[in-house]
């Protein structure tokens, strides 16, 4: 896959902290910022699909029964 240079500006104190993390972990910044951007895009890609499938199943009609919603409320409140 083709890499593309990106520029980024952040305050100092995120940069001064990066730098303790950095230090801490024996990386280079440039590992621990891609690192915090591969998680940013997995955890919003991981949600859109979900969204996606819940649209399909409400589109399908695919919902849960009054008895089924009474009963996981009755089991979080255990």
């Amino acid at each position: 896959m083709e890499k593309v240079n990106v520029t980024v500006r952040l305050d100092a104190d995120t940069i001064a902290f990066l730098d303790q993390l950095v230090h801490s972990q024996d990386r280079d910044r440039s590992y621990l910022i891609k690192q915090a951007v591969a998680n940013f895009v997995e955890l919003h890609r991981w949600q859109i699909e979900e969204i996606k499938k819940a649209l399909a199943e409400a589109d399908a009609g695919d919902f849960a029964t009054d008895k089924e919603v009474a009963a996981m409320f009755s089991e979080l409140r255990r």
